[in-house]
């Protein structure tokens, strides 16, 4: 009975022991399992705020894609006025552009003409300007010889002139002495 009863208290205490050993294992147990709902619950908390954000930052988004299509879209169609207008002016340059184009191979045309022409009109002057020339130079010659010949001419009617009046004089001389000789015949008696 003895060892029976000392055989169950040991029994008692070891079943103690585990029962105590078991309780402090439930407590660390349930210390750990405290602490993994406070993880849990933090871990919860955050990735409620994580689910949170995530909305606001995917509700962003979706406004940021919104207002970008929209500014894109804008920009397309600003894009593809001012390439409207740029085409229209592209062609309206392109007209001018011909025109001009046009207007030159005219002037080049009318210029090649009038070079032409003042090349013969060139000629032409030339020509009549070595005509003039030597009509000029003949004139001048046959002007000079009549120069010389109406010098001649002075020299010869000086010389004339003189001869002339060298006569006259000569005959104013002898109609003096003819006159004084009259007069002196006519006072002489036996003349009379």
């Amino acid at each position: 009975g003895v060892f029976l009863y000392n055989h169950l208290q040991q029994k008692v205490r070891n079943a103690e022991a585990l029962a105590q050993k078991y309780k402090q294992q439930q407590e660390a147990l349930s210390a750990q399992l405290q602490v993994v709902y406070e993880h849990r619950s933090r871990l919860e908390r955050s990735l409620q705020k994580e689910r949170g954000e995530h909305k606001k930052t995917k509700e962003d988004f979706l406004v940021y894609k919104l207002e970008a299509q929209e500014a894109l879209n804008k920009e397309k169609q600003d894009s593809m006025n001012r390439y409207g207008a740029l085409s229209s002016q592209h062609k309206i340059l392109k007209n001018q552009h011909e025109d001009v184009k046009k207007q030159l191979l005219d002037l080049q045309l009318q210029h090649n003409s009038l070079k032409l022409e003042h090349r013969k009109t060139l000629e032409s002057h030339n020509q009549r300007y070595a005509q003039l020339q030597q009509e000029k130079d003949s004139e001048v010659t046959n002007l000079q010889d009549t120069v010389l010949k109406l010098r001649e001419e002075s020299k010869l009617l000086r010389k004339a002139h003189q001869e002339v009046h060298s006569q006259l004089l000569s005959a104013q001389a002898q109609m003096e002495e003819f006159r004084q000789l009259k007069e002196a015949l006519q006072k002489m008696p036996s003349f009379k």
